[in-house]
């Protein structure tokens, strides 16, 4: 059977009220339809995994989501990439229970992304301009090695993610700015937040 992981539980509580309910029931769906589900953070959002990245909820001030990892291979990905329009997830911008479609289109969504990876299908390789790899500094690898939650969090990260907070460090012009990013990094780390998280609650 599929467990229930505390820090969700923190991340729903601390939500807005109006999320609270939305967040709640669809985390029930998710588990109803897909027992095994196992629940994890990542990128400081509660995710869903079955046999692989499954779906995926996300709080912000005044609205909540929720995403499917491989919505573009769905049948409704047309649909689905039209209600995104402004906003993260498949179902736009919700504010309450209201603004989500019938339990029984939700269900059938879970069930076909939880068979897209049962069946080992990929999700489809996004076109991004190759970016140069940069050197992780010695100064950053020995403060990871200090802190096992920074570290974890920051292994855990996507490459993007990992390439923001490298590339914002190795630009700092001087050994003192490089140090306050690296403290600040690791402060965000622990918190599993990206370098640009602030913007992602707008």
């Amino acid at each position: 059977m599929g467990n229930k992981d505390k820090r969700i539980d923190d991340y729903i509580s601390k939500s807005a009220d109006f999320a609270k309910p939305v967040l709640n029931h669809l985390r029930d769906l998710v588990h109803a339809e897909c027992p095994n589900v196992q629940e994890t953070i990542k990128w400081g959002m509660p995710f869903f995994e079955y046999k692989g990245p499954l779906c995926n909820l996300a709080s912000f001030k005044q609205h909540c989501a929720f995403g499917f990892w491989k919505a573009a291979l769905m049948k409704d990905a047309k649909q689905m990439k039209e209600n995104n329009k402004g906003s993260m997830g498949v179902l736009g911008k919700l504010t309450s229970l209201s603004d989500l479609p019938p339990d029984s289109q939700i269900k059938s969504w879970i069930k076909e992304a939880a068979k897209l990876n049962a069946d080992g299908v990929k999700a489809p390789d996004k076109k991004v301009k190759e970016k140069k790899e940069i050197e992780m500094p010695e100064s950053f690898k020995q403060a990871l090695s200090k802190n096992k939650k920074a570290s974890a969090a920051y292994e855990n990260f996507s490459p993007s993610h990992r390439h923001e907070y490298l590339e914002w460090i190795t630009g700092a012009k001087t050994e003192e700015t490089r140090n306050k990013r690296i403290e600040k990094t690791i402060e965000q780390l622990k918190e599993s937040k990206s370098l640009n998280w602030k913007y992602m609650k707008k």
